[in-house]
């Protein structure tokens, strides 16, 4: 039928009776046939009959998105060419060859036909400014992904200007801030001020921002509202929510989706795992969805999962589709709220029990993950309240692979530009966790122990400048400030025990830094606070089995630093009992944690079989939500808030008086409802909070 509708279309074209919206109507047709081909060339056969039509650059341009849709980038780049070539003033053409060139490799190239469209808006309409905040989101987003961080910055900020109600953008442009350690990172400009701001916080990057668990909370559930497709048409096929779960005759089957299974930090820590899970009981699938990979540890996880599944190029409807055709009966996100997640194959409940684990430190805030994976320390009793989903405990949750390569050539710290008779402070973070509060608390640490050295991972130039300057400002040397540069995981790892102390940052710490930091031997000082990603540290320093270097106050971890500076025989003993411990201790225990996982898959699929599935409340989130974005979190510390609940209940409860909000199984019960209701009932009828408030309120 397709053929003879092509003929047919053909003859038109030949005898001038078909127009150009006649053949994109026929190319489309075509299209649903599956036929692309044939679309494809019924557009050049009208171009080579039409070649001086007024709209020929549109038949350019729809031809050029067949060639994409092929993986033809050569064939787009020559037809989106001569639609620029017929209509100098098509931005579309602009913005999608720039697409195209980034694609074949050419950043600069594409930056360049993005700027064009830029100049080439003779008019402000809306479209202009659409098309221009396209354009600019395109260029911050390459010149980022190219470590071009202050031009990448400039770009976002300008295309918020345009349109400041670009919730991913803006969370692009916080976290660059953050990358830059530029404090404050959130600073108003025209038209956004320092709420707006705060309210577009990536759920990731709030880790960084504060230590606030319930705001955590709050604007994950918001993100999952705002970007993740739930519309339920899109549900049905895969949707296997109520789906029974046999095991009669077969194992139970795990399903892990990620796209870090490969030469990055999630990768080192869980390729042993995979590789220790007892197949007698689990059957395991892995669902990729990251980069093209071929390293060595990409390799061997391949090697290790009994079904790899590359998912990379399929929709979120495809990619649950096939996870519900396998069957899946716990499936686990190791991506949560990071970079190529599919968080939207896991809101059509391709499996009947949904795990969040590992990959992202935090809540995801939704409806669609049952159960949250950690330990007592990283959430201890009574803070099960800042979660979404059930929270489930190992003894560690972190899992690491002993298996982990090490260089053996050993650099000196000669070879490393650092001092030999110096002490030296390192932390191998990122630079986005580096916050104000925890730089300032290195700089005292630094004032009082004059023979010292901080030792931090190598970012940028411009970085670099920003924290000598910082530190210069604080009254320490700037040259006390020396960067490692990046180096593969193995040298890496070989240059750690040049360090004498690890310092961790709040309110993000260390995760596989401080695993690393433990294997190789380098004692970890942490301060945890309230939230997931603060108290990971204190996690795997305690099960490494120096929980006495987990700080109880800000002070106590200044102090602590620069008494163990000063005590090099007790640096000495706490590397000694790194290293008695290393083999035995649970950090690093693989086997005993995936026998532990394995229980907790068996009381999660319990719960299901037995009618208890967890039942997310998300109620009152919004109010959470609008309540932690108007706290002045870069003003003063949350983590050293004494009152940080009480903040909230006294915010909620005048937003209750307001509009009334239900109770829920939060910070908000029966019970402070009939506390506010009962102070204003009592007369307060200017404020109902006559306690006095804390700075920073």
């Amino acid at each position: 039928m397709s053929e003879a509708a092509f003929i047919s279309a053909v003859q038109k074209i030949t005898s001038a009776q078909l127009d150009l919206g006649g053949v994109i109507t026929a190319a489309g047709e075509q299209l649903q046939a599956g036929q692309p081909t044939l679309a494809q060339q019924l557009y050049r056969i009208w171009l080579q009959f039409n070649p001086d039509h007024p709209q020929a650059y549109v038949a350019h341009f729809n031809r050029a998105g067949l060639h994409m849709d092929a993986g033809d980038l050569a064939g787009a780049n020559e037809a989106l060419s001569a639609a620029v070539a017929l209509n100098p003033d098509f931005p579309p053409a602009y913005i999608n060859l720039g697409g195209v060139l980034e694609r074949s490799g050419d950043p600069e190239g594409a930056i360049g036909k993005w700027r064009e469209v830029l100049t080439r808006q003779a008019q402000v309409t809306g479209p202009a400014i659409g098309y221009s905040v396209a354009a600019l989101k395109q260029i911050g987003r390459v010149l980022a992904d190219h470590q071009q961080l202050e031009p990448a910055e400039a770009a976002l900020q300008q295309s918020l200007s345009l349109n400041p109600c670009q919730y991913d953008v803006l969370g692009q442009y916080l976290a660059l801030r953050m990358g830059q350690c530029k404090w404050p990172v959130t600073v108003p400009w025209e038209g956004m001020d320092r709420k707006a701001l705060v309210s577009g916080v990536h759920p990731l990057s709030m880790g960084v921002y504060t230590d606030d668990p319930m705001l955590q909370l709050a604007a994950a559930s918001n993100y999952t509202r705002e970007m993740i497709d739930t519309r339920p048409e899109a549900q049905i096929a895969s949707d296997r929510r109520f789906a029974p779960i046999d095991l009669t005759g077969r194992r139970l089957r795990v399903g892990y989706v990620s796209s870090d299974l490969r030469d990055h930090a999630v990768g080192y820590l869980m390729a042993e795992l995979f590789e220790v899970h007892d197949r007698e009981k689990i059957e395991v699938f892995a669902y990729y969805c990251g980069p093209a990979a071929r390293d060595g540890l990409n390799a061997r996880i391949k090697g290790a999962v009994e079904h790899w599944t590359d998912i990379r190029a399929l929709s979120d409807e495809a990619a649950a589709a096939a996870i519900a055709a396998d069957g899946i009966d716990i499936l686990v996100d190791v991506n949560g709220h990071t970079r190529d997640a599919k968080s939207g194959v896991f809101s059509r409940h391709p499996a009947p029990i949904q795990v969040n684990w590992l990959g992202y430190p935090g809540t995801m805030g939704g409806p669609h993950h049952h159960y949250i994976v950690a330990d007592p320390l990283i959430i201890p009793p009574g803070f099960e309240i800042y979660y979404s989903e059930k929270v489930v405990r190992l003894p560690c949750y972190q899992p690491n692979d002993r298996k982990r390569a090490v260089d053996a050539e050993r650099p000196s710290r000669a070879d490393a530009g650092l001092p030999d008779d110096a002490f030296v402070f390192c932390c191998f973070n990122g630079p986005q966790k580096i916050s104000r509060f925890t730089f300032a608390r290195w700089m005292e640490i630094l004032s009082r122990t004059p023979n010292s050295v901080l030792w931090l991972l190598h970012s940028s130039e411009d970085v670099h400048a920003r924290l000598r300057g910082y530190a210069e400002q604080a009254g320490i040397a700037p040259e006390r400030l020396i960067f490692a540069p990046k180096q593969h995981n193995a040298q890496h790892l070989a240059r750690y025990p040049l360090a004498d102390l690890f310092l961790d940052t709040s309110p993000y710490g260390a995760h596989t830094t401080a695993s690393d930091a433990l294997w190789m031997g380098v004692p970890v000082l942490t301060l945890p606070g309230r939230s997931f990603a603060s108290r990971v540290c204190a996690s795997l320093v305690t099960a490494a089995g120096l929980g006495d270097l987990v700080a109880t106050s800000a002070q106590d971890y200044v102090d602590r630093a620069v008494a163990l500076a000063h005590a090099p025989a007790e640096v000495e003993a706490l590397k000694a009992r790194l290293a008695a411990g290393r083999d035995t201790c649970d950090l690093f225990n693989t086997d005993k944690l995936v026998t532990q996982l394995e229980g907790l898959y068996a009381g999660m699929v319990a719960d299901y079989r037995e009618g208890r599935p967890p039942r997310p409340d998300l109620t009152n989130l919004e109010a959470y939500f609008a309540v932690g974005a108007d706290l002045d979190h870069e003003g003063q510390e949350m983590l050293l808030r004494q009152d940080y609940e009480q903040v909230y209940k006294d915010r909620l409860a005048l937003r209750h008086l307001l509009q009334p909000l239900p109770a829920d199984t939060r910070l908000w019960t029966e019970a402070d409802i009939a506390w506010a209701e009962g102070l204003v009932g009592g007369g307060a009828a200017v404020t109902p909070f006559p306690r006095k408030r804390a700075a920073g309120d």
